[in-house]
């Protein structure tokens, strides 16, 4: 009786189910399907974008490539031989990061020690040379010396080089002197040739010009009797530039 009883409760549930499921209607799609069409300018827009290249190409080694790799591999066995197999990638890591800081900093010391090194080759030059009057006292030498005395010591001396060069400063104040050139230490002789009036001013003074470059900025050391036809050449500027004053 009990069994009859448990089937008919199975059935009547399974019956529910059944009626439960024919209830629910199920809708169905009856439109048109219509294919799309794909152009070959369609393709063309995704061939040509880089995001869509899945080829992988394989990098062709340089010598470039060869030699970090051989110098990667040098640093890697002495990492490995300072710091051991298992601590090396680390240390190696954080080595090859502090190069590019290491190789500029290495650079910087090498150019600083370039120029302290040419100044000090300058500065000892200058003390071997005598002769050597800096660009620096040339203002000095002409608002303040006595260019005069100043050419007759060096003359005394036998330093004809110094002598022309002072007899040019001579020059070049007397000019001043004489309102022909406004002299300024940053203007060149050229500029000075250029304030100039006076054609036969001008003749002169370009030969001497040309004369003290020669001797002075040429380094050339000249004797007893080359000063003798420099000075006339020099004298005869004098006697102009006082004409022309």
């Amino acid at each position: 009786m009990l069994k009859n009883s448990l089937v008919l409760c199975f059935l009547l549930f399974c019956s529910t189910i059944v009626a439960q499921k024919d209830s629910i209607g199920i809708n169905y799609d009856d439109s048109e399907l219509r294919p799309i069409t794909i152009s070959e300018a369609d393709l063309k827009e995704y061939a040509d974008n880089e995001k869509f290249n899945y080829e992988i190409k394989e990098k062709e080694h340089t010598w470039w490539d060869a030699l970090k790799n051989w110098f990667y591999n040098v640093f890697r066995r002495f990492f490995e031989w300072l710091f051991g197999v298992g601590n090396a990638p680390a240390y190696l890591a954080v080595f090859l990061r502090m190069v590019p800081y290491l190789l500029l900093a290495l650079l910087l010391y090498l150019i600083i020690r370039f120029f302290i090194n040419a100044n000090t080759r300058a500065l000892i030059q200058a003390n071997k040379n005598n002769n050597l009057v800096r660009l620096s006292e040339d203002e000095r030498i002409i608002r303040s010396e006595d260019i005069e005395q100043l050419i007759k010591d060096a003359v005394a001396t036998k330093n004809f080089r110094l002598a022309i060069r002072y007899y040019y400063l001579f020059i070049l104040k007397l000019m001043s002197d004489k309102q022909l050139i406004n002299w300024q230490l940053q203007k060149t002789n050229d500029d000075y040739l250029g304030e100039l009036k006076s054609a036969t001013l001008k003749a002169s003074f370009a030969k001497a010009t040309l004369l003290y470059d020669y001797i002075w900025y040429g380094g050339f050391e000249i004797k007893e009797d080359d000063y003798g036809k420099a000075s006339t050449l020099f004298l005869n500027l004098q006697k102009n530039v006082i004409d022309n004053g």
